[in-house]
């Protein structure tokens, strides 16, 4: 099921990039492994799916110790505490949801002591929801700024969630103020500043993200399935 799901969601990926005048190429399936077994990774990953998201901690450790030997690249997109940071620093391939100077600060000591530079996002509250993580629009060029001396750091580009609404077009203003912020950011002249990516866009309305310029889409329920536990601090992809 699980490889069915995954062919599915690469040829609906692929008529999006379509209408969009894009190629698939340029985006990035991450398959939401959030409360499922490893072996559900594993499937994932044999159809195709390496790139993998997880939200907490203690999660993904237990799922990479399971399935040691494959080349999963790993994505935290959850809320980071900063006293976690260092349990994934020496090998997680990207975090998507940095919303801090103080976490910031703590994943670039990290990434020095593993003597690497970790890609990070930025997590951006493009809905004003109080019930979600992320930077209000108008501080993310301050916080970026404030980033400079991070050396061990590279930001990426930018991450929301849009809001859970019937109907996936009412996600479009957020996306597009999202991609206007990375436009804009883009600009900057500052040493670890990238601005390539945008993660946006989950099972209901990733096609609209697409549309928008989503370069990473987090889907979960497309892939593996309904959830059986809640997850009442954020949407669930």
């Amino acid at each position: 099921m699980i490889s069915d799901n995954i062919n599915t969601m690469r040829e609906k990926v692929a008529r999006s990039c379509v209408r969009a005048g894009r190629s698939p190429s340029d985006v990035t399936l991450i398959a939401v492994a959030k409360t499922f077994p490893a072996e559900a990774v594993r499937e994932a990953f044999d159809a195709g799916a390496a790139d993998v998201g997880e939200n907490y901690v203690q999660e993904v450790l237990a799922k990479r110790r399971e399935l040691a030997g494959l080349a999963v690249r790993w994505h935290f997109i959850g809320h980071l505490q900063t006293n976690k940071v260092k349990q994934i620093a020496p090998w997680v391939h990207m975090i998507h949801a940095v919303d801090s100077v103080p976490l910031a600060t703590e994943i670039d000591r990290r990434a020095s002591g593993a003597g690497r530079v970790i890609e990070c996002l930025i997590e951006v509250n493009t809905t004003g929801e109080e019930t979600k993580f992320g930077v209000p629009p108008g501080q993310v060029a301050a916080l970026v700024k404030s980033l400079a001396p991070c050396d061990h750091i590279s930001v990426g580009g930018l991450m929301t969630i849009g809001p859970f609404l019937p109907e996936a077009e009412g996600s479009r203003p957020m996306f597009r103020r999202l991609r206007e912020l990375k436009d804009e950011i883009a600009a900057s002249t500052q040493a670890n500043v990238r601005m390539q990516h945008l993660s946006m866009g989950m099972t209901g309305d990733f096609e609209v993200a697409i549309e928008e310029g989503a370069t990473h889409i987090r889907i979960g329920t497309a892939i593996f399935g309904p959830r059986t536990r809640a997850d009442h601090q954020r949407r669930t992809p």
